[in-house]
């Protein structure tokens, strides 16, 4: 049985008064933590919780162990579980506004050549290098060139916020 609170709710009612229900997306009303994603003490769980986790679960979602919700809205504040899916680390990074986003979104090198077929050199770590731009710095450090003047070329790293 749900454990009562002091003032005769459940978790479960405690969590939905916080939330603002509008057409699209169910905002959070109550605590953010850091990174602007709600948060919600679990009374239940005995734990602090990311909201739209809670949300989702509370809606009869799984998560399974390992994935991410993905805010298919990108409202970090919204708990709609309409708005939210289950998906890797990896594909919630790629969809959102972050560096490996922006350099996965990339198809050319700072000097304009293609990361594409023959040009494009993959490191074992997934940083993408331009192959014309990488012989160019290459035929340099034979030349004798100091460190600082190679003509260095991988993706151009958008500023993180």
């Amino acid at each position: 049985m749900p454990r009562k609170r002091p003032l005769g709710l459940t978790t479960e009612q405690r969590f939905w008064a916080k939330v603002q229900k509008t057409d699209g997306c169910w905002v959070w009303m109550a605590s953010e933590n850091g990174q602007g994603y709600g948060q919600f003490w679990d009374g239940d769980r005995h734990r602090l919780t990311l909201a739209h986790r809670y949300g989702y679960e509370l809606t009869g979602n799984v998560i399974p162990v390992g994935l991410h919700i993905d805010h298919l809205c990108r409202n970090r504040l919204c708990v709609n579980p309409e708005h939210l899916e289950a998906v890797t680390c990896r594909e919630n990074l790629l969809r959102g506004e972050t560096l490996p986003a922006a350099e996965a979104a990339q198809t050319h090198c700072i000097h304009g050549h293609a990361f594409t077929g023959a040009n494009l050199y993959q490191r074992p770590s997934g940083k993408r290098e331009c192959r014309a731009c990488g012989r160019r710095r290459d035929a340099q450090r034979r030349a004798g060139l100091p460190r600082e003047q190679l003509a260095l070329c991988m993706p151009t790293p958008r500023k993180a916020r």
